[in-house]
């Protein structure tokens, strides 16, 4: 009789150790393709939460007086607008998602409001994503929560601002900080109110990630401005891009730590499973070995098991962690999990992996029913 068919016999004849194998196959393959499944939404849901935190970096005239910007929350001093096309134009920096802003503090009535004009979101080279902010159309303005109370505006009202009407297009949220103060209007709209045609006094951006924690980010960052926009310098607020770089290590940690656990868990329970095959298998090897088999053949019928049921568990895991990936995706990561889809380069790799390691677990006692005495199998059958 054939390997291949000893192999099916023995299976089909102790069921439950095989389903138990298969299963610990199954588990050790379902996971890993199920988190790397999902891994792309979860990174894009980080990187998501993580960009709404807001932006992390504010590129400033190099002239400015740094009491004042501190103490009026922009700078005195200006630069050609022109800077962010600098940055557009560069596809290798550590920057993206700029903004360029013109804010001054200006009179509406009676009551002071933060004027700031506000450019339509641009990005370098290869790096165009979704705006972070809102876009201003021309001739409107959007008015932060207090400065909307204090000048009793709401949306569609007419309001002047230093001589021009604008249509109040929406009144925003409370954010409990000084964009409360803000009347947000089209940077083209405030720089000719400000009289100052094509310039800019800030220009705001998000720091691009690096995981090498050995790279110094803020020097990188300076050294880049330096070779674009010799006439500005970077500050960097460190709170953001710290958490920034915490959660994206956290995130990527976490399948890390998790999955070795799994797969050894599964090795072992094949390992026992393997030893316990062996056992009940005794006297059919002295049997073997009395016919006249050698231990290569011997070998075969545990590792060739093992690898059968590795093809069988690769596919069944394959399904149940798509499956599972795909159904659950959605309510783990609301932003990004309808984006979730089957990850057909995870078979092909599974087909390989899960026999190899499924072999490689029961290695042990397959070594160990090579090793066996024939006699010894022979002797144990007949005292049973």
């Amino acid at each position: 009789m054939s390997v291949a068919a000893l192999i099916l016999r023995e299976a089909a004849h102790r069921k439950l150790s095989s389903a138990l194998m298969l299963g610990a196959i199954v588990c050790a393959v379902a996971l890993p393709v199920g988190f790397l499944t999902a891994g792309e939404a979860a990174q894009r849901e980080t990187g998501r939460l993580m960009r709404d935190l807001g932006y992390n970096l504010r590129i400033i005239p190099a002239a400015t007086d740094m009491s004042a910007f501190w103490r009026d929350g922009y700078s005195g001093e200006t630069m050609p607008e022109e800077v962010t096309r600098r940055f557009a134009e560069r596809g290798d920096l550590s920057y993206n998602h700029l903004l360029a802003l013109l804010q001054r503090r200006v009179l509406a009535g009676d009551d002071e409001i933060l004027l700031t004009g506000l450019a339509n979101e641009v990005a370098p080279v290869g790096k165009a994503q979704a705006s972070m902010t809102f876009a201003v159309a021309p001739g409107t303005a959007h008015a932060g929560f207090e400065a909307a109370r204090a000048l009793g505006l709401a949306p569609g009202d007419e309001m002047d601002l230093l001589g021009r009407s604008l249509e109040v297009a929406a009144c925003l949220p409370e954010t409990g900080t000084l964009d409360d103060a803000r009347v947000y209007v089209n940077l083209s709209d405030a720089q000719e109110m400000l009289a100052l045609p094509g310039r800019v006094n800030e220009v705001q951006a998000l720091e691009c990630g690096c995981d090498d924690p050995a790279v110094d980010t803020l020097a990188l960052l300076r050294r880049e401005l330096e070779e674009i926009v010799p006439e500005g310098r970077v500050l960097r607020m460190e709170r953001i891009a710290q958490a920034r770089e915490r959660q994206r290590r956290v995130a990527a940690a976490h399948f890390a730590l998790v999955l070795p656990w799994v797969i050894i868990a599964c090795g072992v329970w094949i390992a026992c499973l393997t030893a316990l095959n062996v056992r009940q298998r005794q006297s059919e090897i002295g049997i073997l070995r009395a016919l006249g088999r050698d231990s290569g053949h011997i070998a075969s019928l545990f590792v060739g098991k093992a690898v059968a049921l590795g093809l069988i568990g690769a596919l069944a895991g394959f399904g149940l962690g798509t499956a599972l990936a795909v159904a659950l995706g959605p309510s783990a990561f609301p932003i990004t999990g309808g984006a979730i889809a089957t990850e057909w380069r995870l078979l092909a790799q599974a087909l390989v992996a899960a026999p190899l390691f499924a072999a490689i677990a029961g290695a042990g006692p397959t070594v160990a029913a090579v090793a066996m005495d024939p006699a010894a199998c022979l002797a144990e059958r007949e005292g049973a």
